[in-house]
């Protein structure tokens, strides 16, 4: 008899504390269920999104694997991917073959575009840093071709610190040579020359600084 009345003073303040949050108990185990579902059935969503994209994708890579390919085809195609699957990487794949098909058809402002869409789907904490690394070095090597100069600058400045690669250092130098800011271009090239690691990028950078009339 004295045992069990020693476990229920045992137990004691625990039910009182029960008894005297019970209703928030109750809110928090509601919320708790509620999260575990909507991450379950999200999941789901998500799994059969992707698996539909990539009936999708299939398509695209036949269209875009002819010869000739058909552009509003695939047009056609790439606009279901950024209204139905837009968070997928089938359309990030999608956006930058596009891009590129564009860019070789001659087609620039097209390709920009395009390259425009990747970067803004493949932005921030989550995103896609190497999708997003070629779709902004991209569109400024084509801003830097319709000679929109601070615009491909803007595009690349992200990636313009010490740290970055010699190809961003030899782009920018590009742009900034462009722009007659002759000094500050040299200053990038040989930053990139000292990046790359191939004998042939660094002579096709000596031979930029060298053809360089100060």
């Amino acid at each position: 008899m004295s045992n069990v009345y020693e476990n229920e003073m045992r137990f004691a303040p625990f039910l009182k504390f029960i008894d005297k949050y019970k209703n928030l108990l109750i809110l928090l185990a509601v919320i708790l269920l509620g999260a575990v579902t909507y991450f379950v059935v999200n999941n789901q969503l998500e799994k059969k999104k992707s698996e539909q994209a990539a009936l999708v994708y299939k398509e695209w890579l036949v269209e875009i694997s002819q010869e000739n390919p058909n552009n509003e085809n695939l047009n056609n195609l790439l606009d279901k991917f950024l209204n139905d699957y837009k968070n997928t990487g089938y359309t990030q794949l999608a956006l930058l073959s596009k891009a590129n098909f564009d860019a070789n058809s001659n087609n620039y402002m097209d390709s920009l575009d395009n390259f425009k869409k990747l970067i803004e789907i493949t932005n921030g904490f989550n995103g896609n840093r190497i999708y997003n690394k070629i779709g902004r070095v991209s569109a400024s090597r084509l801003l830097l071709s319709m000679e929109k100069y601070d615009e491909a600058l803007e595009m690349i400045d992200l990636y313009s610190s010490s740290d970055t690669n010699g190809y961003i250092h030899e782009l920018t130098g590009d742009i900034l040579l462009e722009q007659g800011k002759i000094e500050l271009a040299i200053s990038q090239y040989e930053k990139a020359a000292n990046k790359y690691t191939d004998e042939s990028s660094q002579t096709i950078v000596a031979m930029k600084i060298s053809n360089i009339d100060m």
